[in-house]
């Protein structure tokens, strides 16, 4: 388990019940989280919040504001910068256990001592893409089939202070952007994804993780230059487990490259009972440093 402990500016104050209570900067909200099955002791502090996300019976849900909250505001996480805002769909536009990752990806482009490029598919609002830039990769090219997330990345270039660096922002399906990438001979030293369960491209692509993941895997290894510095995988998929992810690196990356492969789940600690809430899981291959 890798525990994202590095935040000063985020905090999982409790879970438990199926709820999580955090602090985003100086903003307290209240959410779901169905992975915390554990009990709590749901004393006053679950009710001193800014916001509440109340789940709907029919699906979806909504926020209730307490407080008079800003559309958004900004957190930092070392040297980044990301846009926060609460959507109607429960999220904020950031997760913050994947920092453990972001470290991952700044360790290994700063050491590499070469022009690194990198592939990000599934990017979402490009917490992982700043990082890879800000480390110094010389190009990452961002991909995600929403034109609403690939906007918001480009606020957290802006955030960070990148806009002068080389990032391209691509709004595709990612399936179909590797094989065009495959065709145009185009090679990268890392890539990074972070797919769905499920998912539509925007000209209405259907992606399942179960049936597609292996496929793009496969793919993206003819996108891999002769000397690769990592391949990152992320999902919040619970229907399979991370061991499925080191069996898929294992028997493709490392089988060809030699390397490490590791696996396991990301987490955040909770202040309150001193335990971690689990966020997802990874699988990673690597170069030996």
């Amino acid at each position: 388990m890798r525990i994202s402990d590095n935040w000063s500016t985020y905090e999982c104050i409790d879970a438990g019940d199926g709820e999580k209570l955090e602090r985003w900067g100086n903003v307290i909200l209240r959410r779901p989280d169905p992975i915390a099955m554990w009990s709590t002791i749901k004393d006053e502090k679950w009710n001193m919040v800014d916001a509440f996300y109340h789940r709907s019976k029919d699906g979806g849900g909504n926020w209730e504001f307490k407080s008079n909250l800003p559309e958004f505001w900004i957190l930092d996480y070392g040297e980044l910068k990301f846009k926060v805002s609460p959507t109607n769909f429960k999220h904020t536009g950031l997760f913050p256990e994947q920092a453990v990752n972001w470290d991952f990806m700044m360790h290994k482009i700063r050491n590499a001592s070469r022009s690194i490029k990198v592939l990000n598919l599934f990017a979402y609002t490009g917490a992982a893409t700043m990082a890879c830039s800000k480390a110094g990769a010389d190009l990452v090219v961002h991909v995600d089939s929403s034109k609403g997330m690939v906007a918001w990345a480009k606020e957290n270039m802006n955030l960070c202070g990148l806009q002068n660096n080389y990032i391209r922002f691509i709004v595709d399906d990612c399936l179909k952007f590797v094989e065009r990438e495959i065709r145009r001979g185009n090679k990268y030293d890392a890539i990074i994804m972070d797919p769905p369960s499920y998912g539509r491209g925007p000209s209405g692509e259907v992606w399942k993780l179960e049936q597609n993941l292996s496929l793009l895997i496969n793919k993206c290894m003819l996108l891999l230059s002769d000397k690769p510095l990592f391949f990152l995988i992320n999902a919040y998929t619970t229907g399979i487990s991370s061991t499925v992810l080191y069996n898929i690196l294992k028997n493709t990356l490392e089988k060809k490259y030699g390397g490490i492969v590791d696996n396991g789940e990301v987490a955040l600690p909770i202040t309150t009972n001193k335990m971690v809430l689990p966020c997802g899981i990874y699988g990673r291959w690597q170069t030996k440093d």
